[in-house]
């Protein structure tokens, strides 16, 4: 029997990433407040997000410092734009402090409101410097399949995933999408981690050369990939692909949109993983979630591009209402102090062993084939059979039911294309709540593999 708010959201809203037809049949889970590392539903019950909602709310929820920050600024300056040269000061200090942090020589700081809005960004500026650079046909970019870099037209057309593909007409032209890093699926029998690097920074360079290095302008990549699986690049990765591009004049656009700010064990999934951006994208963890706000680190190279069109068209012909908000200007500071005063990463770098071990230890259930991670982010692959790697009929939904399961026993998950289930809880996370959040997982897939025995689904 479905509650009165649940008849009244499926006669009002659409739904994201959702089954729109089986989503009047079950209705949603309600949530009504959250505490820590937890949310609660409209009955009370408690759930571990062990998704820290979508990879963001890494203070966790009903942090007190960051709801006093946006109600101060809102009673201060609720809102300005940074259009025809205003400003204020949230976003010029904001900007002073990603500056110090960045992984990369970094001149300026744009603002969006999202990630998907960044990446779109981030193709209309290389598009523009390359036109004021006289490279008018230097335009490609390629991304990786089952990479996930946003949903506007553009963005969308980054990642690497059917389902933002069918129907739309996407990709546009111009984008495309080279071998996805996922040694465990994707490698050869006996391929080491290393060879099959090589080889994927070598399938990069044929395309390079068949496009024309002259046709192509930049790679985009996740430092670990999100909602593609929670996948962790194979040893050598990067430093292969960056001797790719940087033999063809190919900018790296890091996207660190999930793995920025702490994620992986330092500021930046860039640093983790031996990734040496030409120019970054963040978002989420940014303000921990309390407010929409994304930021492009602009390269002195790109923004001396933007300043000399300015003395040629008469200005930058780019920008977002909310682009800077102060408001959440005024919230990534307070986000940016605590990950600073509270040693966050140091606190990431402590508990995370205790993560990792938990997740791995998944492993040797019999129906998980892959369980790795890196820092407080990873993901586990069901398969049917474990020494063929073979996976279940997808229309079964086996990653899907496991968190179900999981959703039963109080710990939100999110279930990805391949069979794949993510965990990234908030960066808060005790070494006992670690414990608690893999317990209840443990006991999900219980009723997992018994449901699978019922369904005649394993080997």
């Amino acid at each position: 029997m479905l509650t009165n708010a649940q008849v009244r959201d499926i006669e009002t809203l659409v739904h994201p990433y959702t089954n729109l037809a089986q989503h009047r049949e079950v209705g949603p889970l309600v949530l009504e407040r959250g505490q820590g590392v937890r949310v609660f539903d409209s009955a009370g019950r408690d759930y571990i997000e062990g998704l820290s909602g979508l990879w963001c709310t890494s203070l966790g929820y009903s942090n007190g410092e960051l709801v006093e920050a946006a109600r101060e600024q809102m009673a201060k300056l609720p809102f300005a734009h940074l259009f025809s040269g205003r400003s204020h000061d949230p976003a010029i200090e904001l900007a002073e402090k990603l500056k110090e942090i960045a992984p990369m020589p970094v001149s300026k700081i744009y603002y969006g409101s999202s990630g998907s809005d960044a990446n779109d960004t981030q193709i209309k500026m290389i598009w523009y410097m390359n036109n004021a650079l006289g490279r008018p046909k230097k335009k490609k970019f390629i991304a990786r399949l089952k990479g996930y870099h946003g949903v506007t037209v553009a963005s969308a057309s980054l990642t690497g995933l059917p389902y933002n593909h069918i129907d739309f007409d996407l990709p546009i032209q111009g984008i495309l999408h080279t071998s996805c890093p996922h040694h465990y699926r994707f490698g050869h029998e006996g391929e080491t981690e290393e060879a099959f690097s090589a080889r994927m920074a070598a399938e990069l360079e044929e395309m390079i050369l068949r496009e024309g290095p002259d046709t192509v302008a930049a790679f985009i990549a996740e430092p670990v990939m999100g909602a593609g699986g929670a996948i962790v690049p194979p040893k050598g990765y990067f430093p292969a692909i960056q001797a790719v591009l940087n033999k063809y004049d190919v900018l790296m656009i890091a996207d660190e949109v999930i793995t920025g700010f702490g994620r992986t064990g330092n500021w930046f999934g860039s640093t983790t993983l031996d990734c040496k951006p030409d120019t970054i994208s963040c978002a989420k963890a940014l303000t921990s979630a309390y407010f929409p706000l994304s930021a492009i680190f602009i390269p002195e190279h790109m923004h001396d591009v933007l300043v000399d069109q300015s003395r040629k068209i008469g200005t930058f012909g780019h920008g977002n209402t909310y682009s800077g908000h102060p408001v959440g200007c005024a919230v990534a500071l307070k986000t940016l102090e605590i990950y600073h005063r509270d040693k966050i990463i140091d606190h990431v770098r402590k508990v995370a062993p205790r993560f990792l071990a938990r997740l791995e230890s998944l492993r040797e259930h019999p129906m998980i084939g892959e369980a790795r991670g890196v820092g407080l982010i990873g993901g586990i692959e069901f398969v049917r059979n474990k020494h063929t790697r073979e996976q279940f009929d997808v229309k079964k939904a086996v990653a899907a039911k496991s968190c179900a399961f999981a959703q039963e026993q109080g710990l939100i998950l999110r279930n990805l294309a391949g069979d794949r289930v993510a965990f990234c809880p908030p960066l808060i996370i005790s070494e006992a709540e670690i414990d608690e959040l893999f317990a209840r997982y443990e006991r999900a897939l219980v009723k997992t593999q018994n449901w699978a025995h019922a369904e005649g689904l394993l080997a």
